[in-house]
């Protein structure tokens, strides 16, 4: 079962060095995972590093606390897409939320959407800080927002995914958007768990692998995908069989 491409490989840490980001990229081509996730400034580095691969470049803006001015994460947004960005991740403004000042929460995530256009757009909502009606309302303001996915966390808070808060989100937006979750999934098995609640990509900076082995998880998108393919692949034998032996 290959959850590969559902992992945002991921490096924000402060002191990160360039050989680490470069090292970050190797491992994610490897691998095939779906994307790397780097701070702004390494953005051009990644993508260099990626190149030739499928491996996409993911970066965050007004991380990782959401409170600057919407203008500033805008800049940073289009600097990041000139640099070679694939995807952006961008924190809420939580004291804006907290403060039920809707329109400028809303304003914040459309002003960026704007300026990147079609490239996917990830709102960090930080869900260690809100509550469930929180959670409700900012997953709410996302989609009228147009936001591509909603993200739980930014590791960078007091916690970071929980199962209970990626199911409050699916039950807001249903399949209106998408689902990241990020922040402590560190192995396999959580990650299934993350799959099976909703998300639609992982976040982390642990080396998920998927694991060859018998046992069979049956409620778990990776593996309905995997029965998917196998009956396809075996259709696909059968047919050119079949015409070969008509021949």
């Amino acid at each position: 079962m290959d959850i590969s491409k559902y992992i945002d490989y991921t490096l924000l840490k402060p002191c990160t060095t360039e050989r680490e980001i470069i090292d970050l990229c190797n491992t994610a081509k490897i691998n095939n995972f779906f994307s790397v996730c780097v701070s702004g400034s390494y953005v051009a580095l990644a993508k260099q590093a990626l190149e030739g691969s499928d491996v996409k470049v993911s970066t965050v803006i007004g991380f990782p606390f959401g409170g600057m001015a919407t203008e500033a994460k805008v800049f940073e947004a289009e600097k990041a897409l000139e640099d070679g960005a694939n995807e952006i991740n961008m924190v809420i403004n939580l004291g804006f939320l907290k403060s039920r000042n809707y329109v400028s929460v809303l304003k914040d995530i459309s002003d960026v959407k704007f300026a990147i256009g079609k490239t996917p757009l990830k709102v960090i909502l930080e869900i260690s800080e809100l509550n469930k009606n929180e959670i409700i309302k900012a997953s709410e303001i996302c989609l009228d927002a147009k936001a591509d996915f909603i993200k739980t966390s930014t590791g960078f808070s007091k916690g970071g995914a929980t199962l209970t808060a990626v199911k409050i989100i699916k039950k807001t937006i249903r399949n209106k958007a998408k689902i990241k979750a990020s922040g402590g999934i560190v192995d396999f098995e959580t990650a299934l768990k993350y799959i099976d609640a909703g998300a639609d990509r992982i976040g982390t900076s642990s080396l998920i692998k998927s694991k060859n082995n018998n046992r069979q998880i049956r409620n778990t998108k990776v593996y309905k995908e995997y029965i998917e393919t196998i009956l396809h692949t075996e259709t696909g034998k059968k047919d050119t069989a079949e015409k070969i032996k008509h021949q």
